[in-house]
């Protein structure tokens, strides 16, 4: 949040990954109490945390989950690729590189094998994992 609505924002190349309705939007809800935030690891419900990974923007969070197959991570914009992680090079668009490549260890560490950590945009994603059904083939797949 202090990101997105912070100084950074008049540079185009940190300003046009956000919406700015959708920014407003949030600030709405926090004046109303709606928003709660989390600094560092916490524990959302039993089997579901969420860690810090700044490093493509501050303040970004991946998801750890518990699925039937074991741990699970999500690691939305800290890893755009599958490639970002084996290559232990960040996405291009990046805040801080030092910062993303740490959090690249973090992870692995969660998810205890790179085939448990799932990117954020990589098509590969929907060739992994099996889709939730027949007509959902390549818009949703199921991750557990």
């Amino acid at each position: 949040m202090a990101f997105a609505t912070g100084r950074y924002m008049r540079h185009a190349c940190c300003g046009r990954a956000y919406e700015l309705d959708h920014v407003l939007e949030a600030v709405k809800l926090n004046y109303g109490g709606r928003i709660d935030f989390h600094d560092g690891a916490d524990e959302i419900l039993p089997g579901l945390t969420v860690h810090p990974g700044s490093g493509h923007t501050p303040g970004l969070q991946f998801v750890r989950v518990w699925t039937r197959s074991g741990w699970l991570v999500l690691a939305s914009d800290t890893a755009h690729y599958y490639e970002n992680l084996t290559a232990s090079r960040p996405f291009r668009l990046v805040f801080h590189v030092g910062d993303a490549l740490d959090t690249f260890r973090s992870l692995m560490k969660l998810a205890g094998d790179a085939d448990r950590i799932v990117p954020g945009h990589d098509p590969l994603v929907m060739e992994r994992y099996p889709s939730a059904e027949g007509s959902m083939k390549g818009i949703v797949a199921r991750l557990d």
